[in-house]
């Protein structure tokens, strides 16, 4: 089975992993695309969802609470962080998009503990990481000092040219806290968009070993092993990120023969 999703360029549904097509237990995504006036209703089943409002201005609504017009990007590449809603199981959704919109949806099992929230931009951490050719600029969305059951969401702008989630690094191992398990998603943005990146997922062992080209709203999973990712020339890279496994908490591995770059960053 291939690691890579590839993205629809037209209709609703551009792209979208389950647990079942992954085939692995945690992480649902998907990415949808709106025009004027459309609307997507469903029903969050047993899982907590977290909704990233990508681009555009869309109204999210339960039948218990409303969070109207919101969004403020009109690029994922724009240096600002998104809207997003966190949604418990259990729950009917209706999302209403009130211009051309983009929306990601990450899911993960959760047994209901939490309410639904809104989590504003001004929330969300916003920090650089690395240096030179490896610098990148991140947005943690729902990271773990945040309340949620499952899910861990965060979104990365890769300069072209630059590597990001570099040192490789890995989370497939129940060791915490040396490292812990956590299933990964990568949904692409590429700018221009008839651009492409590279993303490698590899284990030291060689026996999953997949160099994947990415295109703009491609999804790459991550199942376990290695995940690095690299920006050609001319191209900048945007992904966001959906993490979830039995533990939340994100505690990583780099590959040891490459741990010496960090001397340099």
């Amino acid at each position: 089975m291939s690691l890579l999703v590839k993205g629809s360029r037209s209709g609703r549904l551009i792209a979208q992993v389950t647990p079942e097509s992954a085939q692995w237990r945690h992480v649902g995504f998907a990415a949808h695309r709106f025009t004027r006036g459309d609307t997507l209703s469903f029903d969050t089943g047993e899982t907590e969802i977290c909704v990233v409002v990508l681009t555009g201005v869309v109204s999210v609504t339960t039948p218990a609470q409303a969070w109207r017009e919101i969004g403020s990007r009109r690029s994922v590449f724009e240096p600002k962080s998104p809207y997003a809603v966190y949604l418990p199981p259990r729950t009917a959704v209706s999302i209403e998009a009130h211009d051309a919109a983009e929306v990601g949806l990450a899911s993960a099992p959760a047994q209901g503990r939490l309410e639904a929230r809104l989590i504003e931009p001004g929330t969300m951490t916003r920090s650089t990481r690395g240096r030179g050719a490896n610098l990148r600029y991140v947005c943690d969305i729902l990271p773990q000092t945040e309340p949620a059951e499952s899910l861990l969401v965060v979104e990365v702008l890769t300069p072209a040219g630059h590597s990001s989630s570099y040192p490789p690094h890995k989370h497939d191992a129940d060791d915490i806290p040396v490292e812990s398990f956590l299933e990964e998603t990568y949904y692409h943005r590429i700018d221009p968009p008839q651009g492409f990146g590279f993303q490698r997922v590899y284990t030291d062992a060689r026996d999953l070993d997949e160099t994947l080209a990415v295109e703009d709203h491609d999804v790459v999973m991550v199942p376990r092993g290695y995940h690095p990712v690299v920006m050609p020339h001319g191209y900048n890279g945007y992904y966001l990120n959906v993490m979830a496994g039995p533990k939340r908490v994100w505690h990583f591995k780099n590959d040891l023969a490459h741990e010496w770059i960090l001397a340099g960053i």
